[in-house]
């Protein structure tokens, strides 16, 4: 039998509580391990451990070495300082850490070719990474509050796919799924947008290779609902196979 892909999730460091203890703890959404499980991979929950500097980026690489998917996860609003822009008065939560995290982890991804899936904040944080910009606030732009109800509530959202993408191919051409974000990506340089909501904010993107590119093929997609979250789990399915065939090939 061959061995299971491991799949790397992205994880928040912050307080928690379970039974006597309210400590700092590293913490994920339960659905993100069960969703990567249910495809016969192992999930490994990547801790934004304090790092600085050169350690960060050689602990990214060291993980990164050790994976063959990973998930950039849901969570909270990225510092607009990484995209050169002022705080928008609805921006909130920012955290540091994650965000210095998961782009080191994004940075080894990309040299070492390894398929990448991000979710809500992860495909935001994708764009970011590439050098583009963010909707601060998406009601702002559409004129409703529906792709975040609020609080622990989610939204559903409809997301148009451009048929030759591989998420069409894996999921069809239309689908429904749990949302809870009120950012949104606006500019995204190196990625193709590969699905929208009916009220025009972008829903799902995916790398464009570069002329001459080695991981031309390489699975980097991301989407801004949670699959995780709802009955269809296909873009982590495919996350999952991309890694499983990489890891068969050798690559």
């Amino acid at each position: 039998m061959s061995t299971p892909p491991l799949i790397g999730i992205s994880t928040y460091r912050d307080e928690a509580s379970w039974g006597v203890w309210r400590q700092v703890a590293d913490i994920q959404f339960a659905q993100y391990a069960d969703a990567v499980v249910e495809f016969a991979a192992v999930p490994v929950l990547l801790t934004p451990a304090p790092a600085h500097g050169d350690d960060l980026e050689a602990a990214a690489a060291a993980v990164v070495a050790r994976l063959d998917g990973l998930i950039i996860a849901g969570g909270a609003d990225i510092d607009p300082e990484r995209y050169g822009a002022t705080p928008h008065p609805e921006t909130g939560g920012i955290r540091p850490d994650r965000d210095a995290w998961e782009l080191a982890l994004l940075d080894a991804a990309d040299t070492q070719g390894l398929p990448t899936l991000g979710i809500c904040r992860g495909m935001q944080l994708m764009a970011v990474h590439a050098g583009g910009t963010l909707e601060q606030h998406t009601p702002d732009t559409v004129g409703h509050t529906g792709h975040s109800p609020g609080g622990d509530v989610f939204g559903t959202t409809e997301v148009s796919l451009d048929r030759t993408s591989q998420l069409a191919a894996v999921q069809g051409d239309v689908v429904r799924g749990p949302c809870h974000h009120h950012q949104s990506v606006a500019t995204h340089p190196g990625f193709a947008v590969t699905g929208r909501a009916a009220d025009g904010s972008i829903e799902a993107m995916e790398r464009v290779a570069a002329e001459g590119d080695s991981n031309a093929r390489r699975f980097c997609v991301g989407v801004q609902w949670h699959p995780e979250m709802g009955p269809d789990h296909a873009p982590i399915a495919a996350l999952v196979h991309a890694a499983r065939v990489d890891r068969q090939s050798g690559r």
